[in-house]
């Protein structure tokens, strides 16, 4: 992907409404999807009650970042969030950082068991961090591959 591909990526990404919405912007995008970084800023919309970070805000936009990796390194197969928790370890006071790094060592056990089932459930785990770079809370997220119009039965 080049450079001018990659940028409009990235303004796609910024322009889709629930992002564009929460004010986010793309820190970090490799070209391979395997490495993600998005700012969420602690804003009059995302703020609470309490003057810190909404947690509506901060799982809404870490809801889709496994799946959309999933997605752009298994592209023959459909990929969507099938469950996804969110340890708040500290209270969000600052504008938030949104770190995904696809493990390199998870990517072939997927693809064995995209082979041998035709389908994959991996659970990836990243972080929000503040801007001091404090862990702020953990996401856990299972994402569920799947051949292109799978329906359960």
């Amino acid at each position: 992907m080049s450079d001018a591909e990659l940028g409009g990526v990235i303004k796609r990404l910024e322009n889709f409404e629930p992002f564009k919405m929460m004010q986010v912007k793309i820190l970090e995008l490799t070209p391979d999807w395997r490495s993600i970084k998005l700012l969420l800023p602690l804003s009059g919309a995302s703020i609470n009650h309490q003057g810190t970070m909404f947690g509506g805000f901060m799982a809404s936009l870490s809801d889709p970042v496994a799946a959309l990796s999933c997605g752009k390194l298994f592209p023959d197969y459909a990929a969507w969030t099938r469950k996804l928790t969110i340890d708040f370890l500290r209270a969000g006071t600052t504008d938030l950082v949104l770190h995904f790094d696809f493990p390199s060592e998870l990517e072939p056990i997927i693809a064995k068991e995209l082979e041998e089932k035709g389908r994959s459930t991996p659970t990836f785990t990243y972080a929000y961090y503040l801007k001091d770079g404090t862990l702020c809370a953990e996401v856990n997220c299972s994402v569920a591959i799947r051949p292109q119009g799978y329906m359960k039965k």
